[in-house]
């Protein structure tokens, strides 16, 4: 009998997060068919939820994600022909991680564990990663002979510069969180005990913070590596202009001034 998603992606909200916990301790995590859709849905309902301002990706287990579990996709029918595997990416992995790229509310990793192929991209893709001292990120890729997909030549070069992620997809080697931290793959490196309160404490941080501020900085940010200096300045200005007719925005000016602690309510 099949697993249900609901039991593969366990989901709770708590003092405004969204956790989204991956749930097949038994396969590492690695994501199936039904997870994957189930968790680009859960980013699409805490964008659209002015209560989740904020989301926790976390996992089960000893294992964040080992990457990708085929077993259980929709079996295709026929034989394959040329544009079957590109239109396989660009509807899964890809779909997958530009869900998370494109979520409206700031998105924590808390990596529990070893985070392979398209998992180590899942983490990547988040605005901010914990990591226990345990966990580990492996460019599994080459290892299998394939090219690395998920966004993970997108993602790569973008935190380690072009050079690193050369070695690192290269080589296949497993980078531990210290290093992994050093790199600049990882915000902050945890006891593995101290990983749920360490994704909380952060998580309800930016909770209580300016949400539509918030997402307009990370889509900014995000555009800022793709564009240049003329549209960044441009998509800077504009974000400002649309994000001073927020409550937020006039709540944190009026708090300034009063000179008092400023309340955030996400609009």
């Amino acid at each position: 009998m099949a697993t249900a998603p609901e039991d593969t992606v366990l989901h709770r909200t708590e003092n405004n997060v969204s956790w989204i916990t991956l749930n097949r301790p038994e396969a590492m995590n690695a994501v199936t068919w039904a997870q994957r859709e189930r968790v680009i849905a859960l980013l699409a309902e805490a964008s659209a939820d002015p209560a989740v301002r904020a989301v926790v990706l976390a996992a089960t287990g000893k294992g964040f994600c080992a990457g990708a579990d085929l077993r259980g996709a929709p079996a295709p029918g026929g034989d394959r022909v040329a544009g079957d595997v590109a239109r396989m990416i660009r509807l899964g992995a890809q779909r997958l991680i530009t869900a998370v790229l494109d979520c409206e509310k700031p998105v924590i990793a808390a990596v529990n564990g070893t985070a392979a192929g398209i998992g180590s991209h899942l983490a990547l893709a988040c605005d901010l990663v914990i990591a226990a001292e345990g966990a580990r990120f492996i460019e599994v890729f080459v290892r299998r002979g394939l090219v690395p997909d998920g966004g993970g030549a997108y993602l790569l070069p973008r935190l380690v510069g072009p050079q690193k992620a050369k070695e690192l997809m290269f080589f296949g080697d497993a980078v531990p969180a210290a290093e992994a931290e050093r790199l600049g793959l990882v915000n902050r490196v945890v006891a593995a005990e101290e990983l749920e309160a360490a994704a909380r404490e952060w998580a309800e941080r930016l909770a209580q913070g300016p949400t539509r501020a918030l997402a307009m900085t990370k889509q900014l940010v995000n555009a800022s590596l793709d564009g240049d200096r003329a549209a960044a300045l441009a998509a800077e200005a504009t974000a400002q202009e649309i994000n001073m007719t927020t409550a937020d925005a006039n709540e944190g000016v009026a708090s300034f001034v009063e000179r008092r602690t400023p309340k955030y309510l996400g609009r």
